[in-house]
């Protein structure tokens, strides 16, 4: 019998990708032993539709760029996921599972700063049924993650997991206003990336 592929996924606005979406991807790959990580740059996130982002081809691009060097990473296009427009969670979780298969688990990586949000997501329930959710932890969010689970009862304690390994503190948004005042993001984003974002001339007007 096949054995069961462990499949990781971290969806986010990735804007711009950075070094804390990897090391956390790479932590959450090796401590549940994942078979791959597949990174899917939003479109339209529902939560996000009133800010500005920036367009997801270059989004798409630098994540590309930034997991190159991994073979442990894969980068999917939303919209060969979900197609145009806002997508929830459960929409991409429903489409990868149809992808991959019923011999294919799950695994939803997320940062600690999504967690309170968790139980009003859509589709929440189901979701929790489809896969499995790994949360990186940040310094005093044991607390609030350790409440979600008890939130969902035995599902929490059977389908939520807390990561060992803290999630950095690196901020997408800080790393746009470093670049719009001409200071050094290096070492806080992949080089290629850093060099991705001075070619394109990347969030200097916002």
């Amino acid at each position: 019998m096949q054995a069961r592929q462990r499949i990781g996924i971290m969806s986010g606005t990735f804007d711009p990708i950075h070094m804390g979406h990897l090391v956390t991807a790479d932590a959450a790959r090796m401590e549940y032993g994942l078979d791959q990580v597949v990174l899917i740059p939003d479109t339209c996130p529902p939560h996000k539709q009133q800010m500005v982002v920036t367009s997801i081809q270059h989004r798409y691009r630098m994540a590309l760029l930034a997991t190159d060097s991994n073979l442990y990473f894969n980068v999917s296009s939303p919209l060969e996921i979900n197609g145009p427009g806002p997508s929830y969670t459960i929409d991409t979780i429903k489409a990868l599972k149809k992808n991959y298969g019923e011999n294919t688990e799950l695994y939803l990586i997320i940062g600690s700063d999504l967690i309170r949000s968790l139980p009003s997501w859509y589709g929440i329930d189901e979701l929790l049924c489809l896969c499995k959710v790994i949360v990186a932890p940040r310094q005093g969010s044991i607390g609030a993650i350790e409440a979600v689970i008890h939130h969902f009862g035995e599902a929490g304690k059977r389908r939520i997991f807390r990561m060992e390994t803290p999630e950095l503190e690196i901020s997408s948004t800080d790393i746009r206003e470093k670049v719009r005042e001409g200071k050094s993001i290096r070492y806080i984003v992949p080089e290629s990336v850093e060099h991705y974002i001075d070619k394109e001339k990347l969030y200097r007007s916002y």
